[in-house]
């Protein structure tokens, strides 16, 4: 059995790259070196990016490489701060007032069950009461949430703590990495903005994403490989771009290329490129817009670029 790979200590934006690669996510140069800065100034990043470009995926190896707690908040619409940072379990303080019921005058019962034993501890509340190492917040699809938990966020976002009335200021004992992702289904506030670092996420040349599926992918013959990720490059491209309502993510990329592997295919053709589309799209219209003819104009550009 090996042995866990040590934590990586970061203190170079190439020793990032390669312990990011070493758990099996390719950054660039210049994302590694957003990442690097948000870890050495202790500054939120907010990752924006098209849908599949591997913002959460970033989060979840960063994670893995620093040798921290994942804790992720899956933002959606409507989210209230108690599903964020904590709520009372008003259960528990229930049957402690019953059981010191006429023992204890009511200011004092009232003290006893808002004490931090009777928290239900949400991520946020998580991330700053984790110890050494600490913890990394993954804050997914800060976008789908609404403006009034963006306000809500920015006491944590900018000082690292947050307010309960009851308890007063909880600071962080180990200031959290965060990272905040958002595929732009609407404006983020400027707020927001300005307590983070930027970084806009876009899809992975080829190079990369030839990389990406064989180090992910390694049972793949090495002119497969290279046939998956020159002809994802081709449907992200113009003029066949035009035909899709989303492009195919680097996860797709990743399984399509396992799906080949498991089918015995050893050379793109289109016939399996039609027969798998429901891989590489996951929206009805897509699927049907990669008919054979586009599949083969696709190949042949995409043999063309080599």
């Amino acid at each position: 059995m090996n042995a866990p790979t040590p934590p990586c200590a970061c203190n170079s934006i190439d020793e990032l790259a390669a312990a990011l690669q070493a758990v099996g996510y390719f950054a660039d140069r210049r994302l590694a070196t957003a990442v690097f800065l948000a870890l050495k100034l202790q500054r939120p990043l907010l990752l924006e990016g098209e849908p599949g470009v591997g913002k959460t995926a970033l989060a979840t190896a960063l994670a893995q490489a620093l040798g921290r707690q994942l804790l992720r908040l899956q933002c959606f619409d409507g989210m209230e701060q108690r599903e964020a940072l904590y709520e009372w379990n008003y259960a528990a303080q229930l049957l402690h007032l019953r059981a010191h019921e006429g023992t204890s005058s009511a200011s004092a019962l009232e003290q006893e069950v808002y004490q931090p034993r009777y928290l239900v501890r949400r991520p946020l509340l998580q991330a700053l009461e984790a110890p050494e190492p600490g913890a990394l917040l993954l804050i997914d699809e800060v976008d789908r949430a609404d403006e009034p938990f963006e306000a809500f966020l920015l006491e944590y976002l900018g000082e690292y703590q947050v307010s309960i009335p009851e308890l007063g200021t909880i600071r962080a004992a180990v200031p959290p990495v965060t990272i905040l992702t958002s595929n732009r289904t609407r404006e983020l506030n400027d707020a927001v903005k300005r307590r983070c670092l930027y970084h806009w996420l876009d899809y992975p040349e080829r190079e990369r994403e030839l990389a990406i599926v064989r180090a992910l992918v390694p049972q793949a013959p090495v002119q497969l490989a290279d046939q998956v990720a020159a002809f994802v490059q081709q449907l992200r491209a113009s003029p066949h771009a035009e035909r899709f309502q989303r492009a195919p993510g680097i996860a797709e990329t990743v399984e399509w290329a396992r799906a080949l592997v498991a089918l015995d295919t050893v050379v793109l053709d289109p016939e399996v490129v039609v027969d798998t589309a429901g891989i590489l799209f996951k929206q009805r219209d897509d699927v049907a817009a990669l008919d054979r003819a586009l599949a083969e104009q696709a190949l042949q550009a995409s043999q063309a670029g080599d």
